[in-house]
């Protein structure tokens, strides 16, 4: 090849140097992304493994919820990690090298195309050459070349991957510009079986060498087709090139091509590295018209080699789904081979990029998710916790109350018993049989102790069924409290057992609180048979009984019995009996709640120390965890979008803010126009909100009321390579809502904007996101006017919200400064921009204005200053707007009241009217 062509040839030398340094410096980032995710993750087992493991072995003994809960968390968090398959996979892309792959019909074809790439006649062509070559093999016994970098020029035999082999090349002998035919073949009679499989190392001072490697298949009698490949597929991503250098392929050689394509992942690009213009092809097409394709193409589509239509398109794009291609002219390989190369080496870094993605964004909606678990615990328990204690207060009083206010009651409930049942009790004992005494039929005296025990069992009899009567009463006195006050505070102690505890474990503390609760109450208020209120009952009235006495041994007849059992009733005093029973009652209860007061604080402190932990947690989640990974995620998303689209380039610049400067972004990605923020983070703080940002706009589904972002890309070398910028690319509007009202807005457009505000925040809010930056600046307009919220720099679940003051002051509602909010802030920040939508002007209010410094004006919302009401405004806009600043969070509207009150004050101002800009008018 002569030097002009070689001249001509430099830029594809360029193209794939560029191509091939791109690929590698993106693998750096690739690679420390998986490092620095499989540390991250490596921490996060190890720390959270060992925890299990004290949490469990503290559990086996106590048992306690709260470990209980640690245990199930731990575990949950010890299995943050790769799956197999995909770390597998991602370590095989990360750690595969780029290289180029020569193949062809035949040494000749494979060494003229190495020769094109590099721009030199390196390799001998031609009669030079000499020999037959074909896919058999033939004659010729050419060995495996592999061009690597070096400063000096040099050949030398290796065996692949071990090491050189002592031998004497041609090449040593004198100086050469081509490679010595000798040395390319392996000679009849050698013998040595390590010099027959050595490859042909050329290290030569080339800048394509530099980022690269090309390995040029040796012929087939050498090496099989298959063995070939294989050696050459090891760790490595080939761009693989086939050279053609006649006008068609044999049957053998379309075989070995369809080999090939069986054995290679990756698609191929076919080469014409010589012959005439093939029938039927134009040589030099129109300018705009497509050149014919000849015979070669249609026959390799016919193989299904290629799909029609592939070929050298001006992007490079595979147009099949193997992406393989041809180029028909050696003349204009450049305009294929690069972007060819390119979308080989992107395909695979996007794949991988994608999947590392994935992976984190995954992982990192479970740490949010948890955290809102987290936070729903720490929130939710201590409510529980009270709530039981103010049931078995209730309860308490109630039985309390019951005992003191039914003693009178009791006593009229024993003395109308005594009465009903008084005839039917003499005669029961008139009639009463009696056990272990021998009774004579005349009913003569019997000894003093047969006497006490007919009498003690006559007082059993009336004890028992007296007893059971005033039981079954005072029963259905208290009954009404089991399920109201009982129930309840079983289901509230069973759902602090169950908080995040595992099945097979049970809560110490809790079952003896549910123990106490049925001994102290349940079974006090039912009266069930030998409950202790019946036995209460029982030893009264035999208190009472017992103390009648007898002179002489009656005889025992049935009058006898009937007077006994008479004596024994009319002794009873109901009064008293009621005092008692209401006396013994209120004691139990006294004891029983002093022990559940005593037991509950036991648990609470338990609950107390397992929620430190959980809020340790939870900070770890929030501070650390969480933002950790989602820098993580911003850089592998970043890295994937800049593969796919490039980095964009920064038109004129839109705007300053706080953290970033907004350029504007003609087109990215096939989105134009586009608006593109750099920010620059100043430390890891900055970054890790900045990563977090990100994440949540980019997980939002797609709303007509926020600016939609596009994607992001790493900018390494801002500002000259001085400092690294996040580039955020998204959707490009008008003009922001206060350039607009300083133009000019109508009543119905500024009141439409409030409507399209309310409607953003309310998605917002429906996704558990809380912007807490709503104003002017953050809001944007497109041409229509239509409104669309931007910067969700602050933007944040409420689980992950640290408490940290953020926003801008005017519209920065009072609890923020104390560190606990809600969504709520935003109905406030919301209050203050629909002041300015009334107004139709950006002047600050008045109370605002006088404040000399940001300090005093927080100090003067904090005591509740406010903007004040204009003349012009009306009545119904005044009340919404005094609603949404409440400075009491919980007195605020709900943005879904909000937004139909919106709607009817549109329709009663604007519905027919043509209202220009102004205050708005009022209606009354």
């Amino acid at each position: 090849m002569d030097g002009n062509s070689a001249q001509k040839l430099t830029p594809l030398v360029r193209e794939l140097t560029r191509v091939f340094s791109n690929y590698n410096k993106n693998s750096v980032f690739l690679k420390k992304n998986l490092k620095e995710t499989n540390n991250f993750f490596r921490e996060i087992r190890q720390n959270y493994s060992n925890a299990c493991a004290s949490a469990s072995t503290c559990g086996a003994t106590t048992l306690e919820a709260g470990l209980c809960s640690d245990i199930a968390l731990f575990s949950q968090l010890n299995c943050v990690s790769f799956p197999r398959d995909e770390e597998e996979y991602l370590n095989s892309i990360v750690g595969s090298v780029p290289y180029i792959l020569v193949l062809g019909q035949d040494c000749p074809a494979r060494y003229q195309l190495l020769n094109c790439l590099l721009g030199e006649k390196l390799l001998p062509l031609g009669a030079e050459l000499g020999g037959a070559c074909g896919p058999e093999g033939g004659t010729c016994k050419r060995r495996k070349l592999c061009f690597t970098h070096g400063r000096q020029t040099r050949l030398s035999l290796a065996l692949p991957g071990q090491y050189e082999l002592v031998h004497q090349l041609v090449a040593h002998c004198g100086r050469w510009d081509t490679v010595p035919r000798q040395d390319l073949e392996i000679q009849e009679e050698c013998e040595d079986n390590a010099h027959r499989l050595a490859e042909l190392e050329i290290t030569l001072h080339h800048m394509l060498l530099q980022e690269a490697k090309i390995m040029v298949v040796p012929c087939a009698g050498v090496q099989t087709l298959t063995q070939a490949l294989d050696d050459c597929l090891r760790d490595t991503i080939p761009i693989t090139l086939y050279a053609l250098s006649q006008d068609s392929v044999t049957q053998e050689q379309a075989a070995s091509l369809l080999k090939i394509r069986e054995l290679l992942p990756y698609p191929i690009c076919y080469v014409r590295v010589s012959g005439p213009p093939q029938p039927g092809e134009t040589a030099s097409p129109e300018p705009g018209r497509p050149a014919e394709r000849g015979a070669l193409y249609k026959q390799l589509v016919s193989l299904g080699l290629l799909s029609s239509g592939a070929g050298n398109c001006s992007c490079g794009a595979p147009s099949q789904p193997h992406g393989s291609v041809l180029g028909e002219s050696v003349d204009r390989l450049h305009r294929l081979l690069g972007p060819f190369a390119r979308q080989v080496l992107i395909g695979q870094q996007v794949e991988a990029a994608s999947r590392l993605n994935a992976l984190h964004c995954l992982w990192l909606n479970l740490f949010i998710n948890q955290a809102f678990d987290l936070q729903r615990d720490l929130q939710i328990t201590p409510r529980r916790l009270e709530y039981t204690r103010e049931k078995e207060g209730e309860l308490f009083a109630s039985l309390m109350a019951i005992a003191n206010r039914k003693q009178e009651e009791m006593k009229d409930m024993i003395v109308e018993t005594l009465s009903t049942m008084k005839e039917q009790l003499l005669e029961d004992a008139a009639n009463l049989e009696f056990t272990d005494i021998i009774v004579t039929q005349n009913g003569e005296p019997v000894t003093s102790k047969d006497i006490k025990s007919c009498i003690q069992q006559i007082q059993e009899l009336i004890v028992v069924q007296l007893n059971q009567a005033v039981a079954t009463k005072l029963t259905s006195s208290v009954n009404y409290l089991r399920e109201s006050c009982v129930g309840t505070l079983e289901r509230c102690l069973s759902s602090l057992e169950k908080s995040n505890i595992d099945t097979s474990a049970h809560n110490v503390t809790s079952n003896h609180l549910k123990q106490i609760l049925n001994a102290a109450y349940h079974v006090e208020v039912t009266f069930h048979s030998g409950s202790s209120v019946t036995r209460l009952v029982w030893e009264q009235i035999k208190q009472i009984i017992q103390r009648l006495t007898w002179v002489n041994p009656p005889a025992i007849t049935p009058e006898w019995k009937r007077k006994v059992a008479q004596d024994a009733i009319e002794s009873l005093s109901a009064a008293k009996l009621a005092k008692s029973i209401c006396s013994q009652f209120r004691t139990r209860l006294n004891s029983s709640h002093d022990a559940f007061a005593a037991s509950l604080r036991q648990l609470e402190e338990r609950h107390t120390g397992r929620l430190e932990r959980t809020e340790d947690l939870w900070l770890r989640v929030r501070k650390e965890h969480a933002p950790r990974l989602a820098r993580l995620s911003l850089e592998s998303c970043s890295l994937r979008d800049a593969l796919l689209h490039g980095k964009p380039k920064l038109g004129r610049e839109l705007g300053r803010g706080q953290y970033g400067v907004v350029y504007l972004c003609d087109s990215w990605g096939r989105r134009y126009p586009c608006a593109l923020k750099s920010v620059v983070p100043p430390d890891d703080k900055h970054w890790n909100d900045l990563a977090l940002e990100f994440h949540y706009t980019r997980s939002l589904p797609k709303h007509d009321r926020l600016v939609d972002l596009h994607g992001s890309v790493i900018d390494h070398t801002y500002g000259g390579g001085s400092s690294i910028a996040v580039l955020l690319i998204m959707e490009r509007l008008h003009r922001d809502l206060y350039t607009g009202l300083k133009a000019g807005l109508s009543l119905k457009e500024r009141l439409q904007v409030a409507l399209d505000v309310v409607e953003g925040i309310r998605f917002l809010h429906s996704q558990g996101l809380v912007h807490r930056d709503i104003k002017l600046k953050n809001v944007l307009l497109d041409k229509q006017n239509r409104a669309k919220i931007t910067d969700l720099g602050f933007c944040k679940p409420e689980a992950m919200m640290s408490g940290s003051i953020v926003g801008t002051p005017i519209h920065m509602a009072p609890e923020l400064f104390t560190g606990k909010y809600d969504h709520s802030v935003d109905v406030y920040a919301f209050g203050i921009l629909f002041w300015y939508l009334c107004t139709g002007s950006v002047k600050l209010p008045e109370a605002f204005e006088k404040c000399s410094s940001k300090d005093q004006l927080w100090n003067n919302v904090k005591r509740g200053s406010r903007p004040e009401r204009l003349p012009s405004f009306d009545e119904e806009c005044w009340q919404l707007m005094e609603a949404c600043w409440n400075g009491d969070p919980s007195q605020r509207p709900l943005l879904g009241i909000v937004q139909p009150s919106l709607q009817s004050i549109m329709v009663r101002l604007c519905d027919g009217s043509d209202l220009k800009s102004g205050s708005l008018e009022d209606s009354n």
